[in-house]
């Protein structure tokens, strides 16, 4: 068994669902380049590793004693990624080299005193094209267009994620729509409503 380590920065914050983390999350996670660049089947704009973004500081949380392989299973089922799918969950042991986005990661492992981490790697999708970035302009545009449901899905993600993942075009959306980030305590939950939700 190894001491592993979960990072997040969108959904599994607030919504851990049976992912088997104990207890929080801390917010003192690796630096990663995420945005808001993956259009989701339900309308939402999702965070995920984009290259070209602005590093942020993640969130992390301990698993629960298990194997590696168990550790990336339970996130696959988490994220509802196929098993055919399965490198699209990222994985690091403490032997390996860092991964190309995340040079910091065996340094920051060891401060936190976790031997294995695993995390979601989906990339940018958009316009149903796998790898392309929508630009902020066209990010707007999309959620503008949005109604119903999907409107009521894209707001919630992002007034639901966490503050400190302050990128490009968050700034763009809550400058522009008004979608202003709610405050979570990361083991109680919201602490205040977001503006403008429903």
């Amino acid at each position: 068994m190894k001491n592993i380590a979960c990072i997040g920065w969108g959904s599994l914050i607030w919504d851990s669902r049976t992912l088997p983390i104990q207890r929080s999350w801390f917010h003192d996670g690796p630096l990663i380049p995420v945005e808001f660049a993956r259009q989701s089947a339900d309308g939402r704009l999702t965070l995920v590793i984009e290259p070209n973004a602005k590093s942020v500081r993640t969130l992390w949380a301990k698993m629960d004693d298990m194997e590696l392989e168990s550790a990336i299973e339970a996130l696959r089922s988490r994220e509802g990624i196929p098993k055919s799918a399965i490198e699209k969950i990222g994985n690091w042991s403490i032997d390996d080299e860092p991964p190309n986005h995340i040079p910091e990661l065996p340094e920051w492992a060891k401060s936190v005193g976790v031997d294995a981490v695993v995390w979601t790697a989906l990339g940018p999708k958009f316009n149903k094209k796998d790898g392309e970035v929508p630009s902020v302009e066209q990010a707007i545009q999309y959620l503008k267009n949005l109604s119903g449901s999907y409107l009521d899905e894209a707001k919630k993600y992002i007034c639901h994620a966490p503050v400190q993942i302050d990128t490009e075009y968050r700034r763009r959306f809550e400058a522009e729509l008004g979608w202003n980030p709610i405050r979570w305590n990361t083991t109680l939950g919201a602490k205040n409503k977001c503006k403008n939700l429903l």
